[in-house]
């Protein structure tokens, strides 16, 4: 079973990782309230897509700015469906009044992109994210556009990218959130779901074979470098399930915040597998406090926004 459970993570890494390069621009949303957004990207060359969702109250109160959360998938990229499915839990949470009405923007990581910029210069997702993606935002939405009005949030690698886009950058956002995420460890030597064969690709295609440059683009060293600003002025989460195969790394990631003297919130959930909405059902009622909580904060940061933003 283990051996089956290997060579289908083999070719599945493989597949993705042939395909991403071609997938900048995804298909049209037909869910209600989501759209997709092009912009022009110079770093990458071309357009770029994202799916954007806009809560009921964003057409009713024409005057108001809404905070944004950003929602990073895991491996296998962005779909409408996908999309779809996050929206209508988040939105329904608006409309009952569990969390405040906010836009919710998901970006474009490609199936297998790590949300960083690539060792070889063909990929740049940090570069995307950061420098186009966030100002485009806040030009095309009435946002609140600045980090109090920011939460940004993964499952899995989208979780690594929460993690080291929002520890990058503190003075961005006013939360981060890891759901099963992953990698944290601090070498890339073992990749529990994509086994020995599919992190080497990984490591080849996106770190150009380099466990250096993997090591300088990972939460565990982002953490060290920048846990002095890490320390105030952000709400951090890291939700991780009993039954998920990167359980390990997680803890281990949890205890190097501890010892970073970062203040976090770590929640193991029982008889959980690696599945995002198996992890948000499990949270519950409790998922919808963080956000009231990171929204209600004020940044002890100093704001140093992008000089792209309007």
């Amino acid at each position: 079973m283990k051996k089956t459970f290997l060579l289908a993570a083999l070719f599945w890494t493989s597949a993705l990782l042939a395909q991403q390069k071609h997938v900048w621009v995804l298909p049209e949303a037909d869910s209600p309230r989501l759209q997709r957004v092009l912009f022009d990207s110079k770093a990458a060359g071309e357009p770029v897509s994202c799916y954007v969702f806009t809560p009921e109250s964003y057409d009713a109160a024409q005057e108001q700015r809404f905070p944004v959360l950003y929602w990073l998938h895991g491996s296998g990229g962005s779909s409408p469906r996908s999309a779809a499915q996050v929206a209508q839990r988040y939105g329904d949470a608006m409309q009952a009044g569990k969390i405040p009405p906010m836009i919710l923007v998901f970006p474009n990581g490609l199936p297998m992109g790590m949300w960083c910029d690539w060792k070889d210069g063909s990929v740049k997702l940090e570069t995307i994210f950061i420098e186009e993606l966030i100002p485009h935002i806040d030009r095309s939405f009435r946002t609140l556009a600045k980090r109090e009005g920011r939460i940004i949030e993964g499952f899995s690698m989208g979780g690594y990218g929460a993690a080291r886009l929002g520890f990058k950058h503190p003075q961005l956002f006013a939360a981060v959130s890891l759901l099963g995420a992953g990698p944290l460890q601090p070498d890339f030597n073992e990749a529990p779901r994509a086994g020995p064969r599919g992190r080497d690709q990984v490591l080849g295609t996106v770190y150009g074979g380099d466990m250096t440059f993997y090591r300088s683009q990972s939460p565990w060293l982002i953490v060290e470098q920048n846990a002095e600003k890490l320390r105030s002025g952000l709400v951090i989460r890291q939700i991780i399930g009993d039954r998920d195969e990167t359980l390990r790394f997680n803890r281990d990631f949890k205890q190097h915040l501890d010892a970073l003297k970062i203040p976090h919130t770590y929640r193991q959930l029982p008889d959980i597998p690696h599945n995002p909405n198996l992890v948000l059902n499990a949270l519950g009622e409790d998922n919808w406090v963080f956000y009231r909580q990171a929204l209600s904060i004020r940044a002890s940061v100093p704001s140093m926004e992008p000089k792209t933003h309007p």
